[in-house]
């Protein structure tokens, strides 16, 4: 891995969507976005809202030379005259109306195919077309050689009593585990390390919200991309958060920070929610897939000099945690088929699962640029100046539950029992450094 240099881009506004038609288009092109019309209509609607506010602008400044006039004539006693200027103005008023109606209908046009232009990738980012593609950077631990008959993290779970899937799809549904014993004190003793490890390199815990509105889902670009991904709380319409990157971030919408404030540094544990819509088919035993499951999250506000140095900085972080662990894992950098939406650059760490021989993902640490600060008006000034700058943001999963704990039940599972690692050991409580 390498540390990237700043990339100086605006994501999406429309002056640079006008100056960068080419680089944009080509540059999606990474992402398999292939939709030339998009950002043509959205240059031809900017053309058209543009000519109405030099219209409307026109008009007002109109409006108010007569009303100047108006004023003028009433002072010097020429009523009649003043009454017929304002009879001129009675025809402004109503064009400057239809006028305003149509501005506020082309800008809502704009706003709604800006928001189907995904985040443009940066440079580095390789091309591909889905997870095959990915770049590997590189491999740390040793893949354990488990002995015969060694079982599946599902299999260890009911073995041990650790966890009961049967029992979750009895009270809610399939996806919806139930954690048991020394299976409950396992997950809480992670979260409890994830936090107090984020919280001595310096983020500051927040406990937030497990929904949110809106706008909070649109500022993190989680709508309208993933709407069918998310639970949806019809009657208060609002949403079950998929991470607590989106109420962590919205705590900074239209917000304007002081340059000498940044970095800001946030992590939080909260229980996630996803439908995962599409996902039938795909392995999904166990903990590999499910709808309801912990994760504590990392989030940075950055100056947008500094945010690939800070993305660098967050994955070796969450590289050490995987390490602390003695789990075997590899860091891949997501081509562009596999980005998000919203990213501009992601590298994911996937542990090995022993008993199941595969790798499971664990981790994204993302760099979002300006994508999501410029849809949350989440800004910084600069000191001695007037025009506040949008922010950088990045977010990291350290990390998500179901997966590490799959790979610790299976990796290390001996035939006395499981080994708790040692780093865990303070968590756990005395006499707890084995399931047995």
């Amino acid at each position: 891995m390498y540390y990237r240099f700043f990339y100086a881009l605006i994501m999406l506004t429309i002056p640079y969507i006008r100056d960068n038609r080419e680089t944009i288009l080509k540059r999606l092109e990474i992402k398999n976005f292939r939709n030339p019309e998009l950002i043509d209509q959205i240059i031809a609607l900017d053309n058209e809202r543009r000519s109405l506010q030099v219209k409307t602008n026109e008009q007002q400044a109109e409006m108010n030379r007569l009303s100047k006039e108006i004023g003028m004539l009433f002072k010097s006693g020429e009523q009649e005259k003043a009454n017929q200027v304002k009879k001129q103005t009675t025809s402004i008023k109503q064009e400057l109306e239809t006028l305003e109606q149509n501005l506020q209908i082309s800008n809502s046009k704009v706003n709604e195919l800006l928001v189907q232009v995904p985040n443009v990738p940066h440079p580095s980012v390789p091309a591909g077309k889905s997870e095959a593609d990915n770049k590997e950077i590189r491999l740390g631990g040793d893949i354990p050689q488990l002995a015969a008959g060694s079982l599946p993290h599902w299999e260890l779970a009911k073995k041990y009593n650790l966890i009961d899937f049967e029992l979750g799809v009895k009270i809610t549904g399939a996806g919806f585990p139930v954690y048991r014993g020394q299976g409950a004190r396992l997950q809480r003793a992670l979260i409890a390390w994830f936090l107090d490890e984020n919280t001595r390199a310096g983020y500051e815990e927040i406990l937030p919200p497990l929904m949110v509105n809106e706008a909070s889902a649109f500022g993190t670009g989680n709508l309208p991309d993933k709407e069918g991904q998310m639970y949806h709380v019809t009657g208060d319409n609002l949403y079950m958060i998929p991470t607590a990157e989106i109420p962590v971030t919205n705590i900074y919408r239209d917000v304007i920070l002081n340059a000498e404030d940044l970095p800001v540094k946030n992590t939080a544990y909260t229980p996630c929610f996803r439908r995962e819509a599409g996902s039938y088919g795909k392995d999904v035993r166990g903990l590999n897939r499910v709808h309801q499951f912990d994760k504590v999250e990392i989030v940075q506000i950055e100056h947008p000099t500094r945010s690939y140095q800070a993305l660098e900085e967050m994955v070796s972080h969450v590289e050490q945690l995987i390490v602390k662990l003695g789990l075997p894992y590899r860091i891949v950098e997501l081509c562009g088929g596999d980005l998000s939406f919203t990213s501009a650059l992601t590298y994911d760490f996937e542990v090995y699962s022993a008993a199941q021989e595969k790798w499971l993902e664990v981790s994204s640490v993302s760099n979002f640029e300006s994508f999501q600060t410029n849809r949350l008006k989440l800004r910084f000034r600069e000191p001695g100046e007037k025009r506040p700058l949008l922010a950088h943001t990045l977010n990291g999963s350290s990390l998500a539950l179901p997966r590490i704990m799959a790979a610790l039940l299976e990796n290390f599972q001996t035939p006395e029992g499981i080994i708790i690692p040692e780093v865990l050991h303070p968590y756990m409580g005395p006499g707890n450094t084995m399931i047995s």
